[in-house]
């Protein structure tokens, strides 16, 4: 007898929770959430951008392209990417984190070529030349063509990396074909043995990075794809 009752009293007060989760869903409470500017940069809104971009010309002050580097590209880098690896590399427990940050090295890649091109990412019907779709052949070419990169990939090792580096762990959380990730060795990527060395990894990149702000004071194609791709994200 006491057995039922025990039932029918959790059964009601189940009951009571369900109908005030109902309630709940019926009846949000919705909080007033204050309005902010969406930041491309630390500091730095759409608008920012638009009106710093009307003193830029491709070619022109050497001042201006280094402020665009420094205020805008390298900032959004720093906080969005670079700072984030850090704090997971140095709060490292020697667990696995090494997945985190290849995964976050792979989409800072994929920007930097989408960068470097002045091209934009759009999943249905990319209008030619500045949009894209084909994210291997951007991602792929980039790492076999462009300095430091091309010291370690062939069209072939490209390929294997992108197909079971980058997508494995953006699409599955994994590596595979027998690629693991290591933290600190040379080469940074050993395609023959398929070895990821993170940290290492992570110089090369913000070596690019670095020559890049050297060259995109200078070279006019570089920054014609700078003000597409930051016209781009201030939209």
């Amino acid at each position: 007898m006491s057995t039922v009752r025990m039932k029918g009293s959790l059964t009601r007060a189940a009951s009571n929770r369900l109908d005030g989760n109902r309630e709940m869903f019926v009846k949000p409470i919705i909080a007033n959430v204050p309005t902010r500017p969406e930041l491309i940069a630390p500091g730095k809104t759409k608008d920012d951008w638009r009106d710093f971009a009307k003193k830029l010309i491709p070619g022109g002050d050497e001042v201006l392209w280094a402020e665009a580097f420094d205020s805008f590209l390298f900032g959004r880098l720093r906080s969005r990417y670079i700072d984030p690896i850090t704090a997971v590399r140095d709060g490292s427990k020697w667990t696995g984190e090494g997945f985190t940050i290849v995964s976050i090295q792979c989409a800072l890649i994929e920007f930097l070529a989408a960068l470097r091109q002045g091209k934009k990412f759009r999943h249905e019907n990319p209008v030619p030349p500045h949009e894209y779709k084909n994210s291997r052949d951007l991602f792929c070419d980039f790492l076999r063509r462009i300095d430091p990169f091309d010291k370690l990939f062939t069209k072939a090792k490209a390929k294997d990396f992108y197909a079971n580096v980058r997508c494995g762990l953006l699409h599955e959380a994994r590596t595979k074909g027998d690629w693991i990730i290591w933290a600190s060795g040379i080469p940074a990527v050993d395609c023959q043995r398929k070895i990821v060395y993170r940290d290492s990894f992570q110089d090369v990149i913000e070596r690019y990075i670095h020559d890049y702000g050297l060259a995109l004071l200078k070279e006019i194609p570089l920054q014609e794809a700078f003000i597409r791709k930051f016209d781009d994200l201030a939209t």
